[in-house]
């Protein structure tokens, strides 16, 4: 049984891991969606898709098997409502919450100002869950459909598990199946993008990136070119 003391300290050799690959890697869940909507770049989207597969793949394991500790809470219109206007607060703060925290240590200002009013709002926020719920009446949070009071129930893989005796790991990979073909998605799409790129470019690649030394690049060169034309005209 891990101490109070070990468990501090893998929980800050963890975030410390997890920090400087977040910050070297440019890590931003805004920019994986934004990104892909606005300029057609996948780079944040696919290693958002990555992610998402392993983790689904790796909890609902852990929960087949019994272990973990998985959250569970009613899903309703407020889910939907709340996710709408944190979208919105990410794209005007130019970052997500893990960037947010990565840009204000290097010094970005204003990332620091969108983190210091996040915690602002989550704590108004907590102030007011804690004597309402949503809709007003708590008890109608029963984990169940509840068409009146805007609740769809549990949606989680512990749930699912419970009620069909299906292993929760079997709707992970499915949903991992359906994450993996998006990204295979995005890159036919990069794919076709490039494609007429490659053909428009007169360069060699094999021949200019070459190791072998004293070798010809067959690189057209355009200043000679055009004096071979001139001169053949000339004549």
């Amino acid at each position: 049984m891990i101490t109070v003391y070990g468990q501090c300290a893998a929980a800050f050799v963890f975030g410390t891991t997890v920090g400087v690959l977040v910050q070297r890697s440019r890590w931003c869940n805004t920019a994986a969606l934004r990104d892909a909507m606005l300029f057609k770049s996948y780079r944040n989207t696919k290693a958002l898709l990555v992610a998402m597969m392993i983790l689904t793949v790796g909890f609902t394991a852990m929960i087949s098997i019994g272990n973990g500790n998985p959250m569970r809470f009613d899903v309703g219109i407020n889910q939907f409502i709340g996710l709408f206007l944190f979208g919105i607060g990410m794209v005007f703060a130019g970052a997500c919450t893990v960037s947010s925290w990565v840009k204000t240590g290097e010094g970005n200002i204003g990332a620091l100002w969108a983190l210091l009013f996040l915690i602002v709002g989550l704590f108004l926020s907590s102030l007011v869950w804690s004597f309402s719920f949503w809709p007003l009446a708590g008890p109608s949070m029963t984990g169940h459909a509840n068409a009146a009071a805007l609740q769809l129930g549990f949606a989680d893989a512990l749930t699912l598990q419970r009620d069909t005796g299906v292993p929760a790991i079997v709707f992970g990979v499915i949903q991992a199946g359906a994450l993996y073909a998006l990204y295979r998605r995005i890159l036919r799409r990069e794919r076709a993008a490039l494609a007429p790129q490659e053909q428009e470019t007169p360069i060699s690649i094999e021949h200019a990136a070459s190791p072998s030394v004293g070798r010809p690049a067959t690189v057209a060169n355009p200043v000679s070119s055009a004096r071979d034309a001139l001169s053949t005209l000339g004549e």
